[in-house]
């Protein structure tokens, strides 16, 4: 835009500007806040990399009594209860898509699940195609499953015909978080607490996630 307008000699835009940025949505499912606050992170890694983003939540399935008779699980709704629960329309806005999950017996939880599979529409009109996704996780041991969860997701991408990005070893910041080259993961010890440099790992992911976005987007424009 500003090499058309000097060419012209039209001002640019800002709002024109404006329109070329990445929308990312932050896509998460938290009981105990760990994965809320990766998010948070994720938000923060990729405004700086000038993104538009907004944090989501998915639907709650367990049964309110569940949720109640538990303090963290209670603590944590109470904490997210303003992040709107994400929808289709929600996925079909962003370019990028960030996961962040607990880990289920080596899978997604059956919330996030749900959600992803209620995608049917926007996936059979071409509408998951060449979005640029990425995933986070975490469990309460290093090999919990957090590698697998990760790789459940993903499998769910490439049927959408998304454009995976990985953190792989692109940085060494993301060795202080174990160094998991499919996303980023954390070990949550038995004070609710991360083990590990997570939070740099975090937003590194979400800055390559919006820059590999931003190639994607430039492409089809």
């Amino acid at each position: 835009m500003g090499f058309l307008a000097k060419l012209f000699g039209k001002k640019p835009n800002k709002e024109d500007d404006k329109m070329t940025n990445v929308k990312l949505a932050v896509i998460f499912y938290s009981m105990g806040g760990t994965n809320f606050q990766l998010s948070k992170w994720a938000e923060e890694g990729a405004k700086q990399a000038g993104a538009d983003v907004k944090i989501f939540k998915v639907q709650e399935l367990a049964p309110q009594s569940v949720v109640e008779g538990n303090e963290v699980w209670k603590r944590t709704t109470e904490a997210t209860k303003d992040i709107p629960v994400v929808t289709s329309n929600d996925l079909e806005w962003a370019d990028a898509i960030i996961f962040s999950v607990p880990t289920r017996f080596g899978n997604m939880p059956s919330q996030m699940k749900q959600f992803l599979d209620t995608q049917g529409g926007l996936w059979a009109t071409g509408k998951t195609v060449n979005k640029v996704v990425s995933a986070m996780t975490s469990a309460q041991n290093p090999h919990g499953g957090q590698e697998a969860t990760i790789l459940s997701l993903y499998t769910s991408m490439m049927h959408w015909g998304a454009i995976i990005v990985p953190p792989g070893y692109t940085d060494p910041i993301l060795f202080g978080a174990g160094g998991n080259p499919y996303g980023t993961s954390v070990t949550v010890g038995e004070d609710g607490k991360m083990i590990g440099d997570v939070e740099g790992a975090v937003k590194h992911q979400a800055k390559r996630t919006v820059t590999v976005a931003e190639w994607v987007k430039k492409g089809n424009q």
